[in-house]
């Protein structure tokens, strides 16, 4: 069956098998490496690509599904061999440290980069609960937390102070929140 599927803006034909996964397809056909398999089964999300601008499982779709669709791949991102500036995402997880051994890197950035230009008012507890599809076993997910923040725009540091006085706040006795006692 004959697909044509623009991967990061450049147009891609082949034929392929009905049952070929897209992840296979951007692996074997297309030449791009980034999108990493880890587990065929949807748990990991190493897989993540863009599908028209949403962040999905590349070992769940089928490439004829993707078929007269864009995908954006980990390379599609940065344009630094083409005088681009490195994407904001990018940048985030090397300077926040947001990336160990590298093999879910470009599964959790894809997923990134969907969940903050699908959200403007992102905070840690949104973060998490938008990358709970993306397993990572060497980081701990703080680094990648902060750095999804800080290509959102917003300070880490600021929030987990908020938090942390607000939850001092909840817990002080009532004479030291300014509340007159008997």
């Amino acid at each position: 069956m004959k697909v044509e599927i623009t991967v990061n803006g450049e147009p891609t034909s082949a034929d392929v098998e009905p049952r070929q996964l897209l992840a296979h397809y951007l692996r074997e056909t297309v030449g791009l490496k980034a999108t990493n398999i880890g587990c065929d089964t949807t748990s990991c999300g190493a897989c993540t690509v863009l599908l028209d601008g949403d962040a999905v499982k590349s070992c769940t779709v089928l490439s004829v599904q993707a078929d007269q669709q864009s995908v954006t791949t980990m390379e599609g991102l940065d344009g630094a061999s083409e005088g681009r500036p490195e994407h904001p995402v990018t940048a985030a997880f090397r300077s926040e440290h947001g990336l160990q051994c590298g093999f879910c890197t470009p599964g959790m950035v894809m997923s990134a980069v969907s969940l903050i230009s699908h959200d403007d008012d992102l905070d840690e507890r949104k973060v998490r609960e938008g990358l709970e599809g993306n397993l990572c076993r060497c980081t701990g997910y703080h680094n990648i937390v902060r750095a999804v923040l800080v290509a959102a725009g917003k300070d880490p540091d600021a929030a987990q102070k908020a938090e942390a006085e607000s939850d001092a706040l909840r817990t002080a006795p009532a004479f030291s929140r300014g509340e007159a006692g008997a």
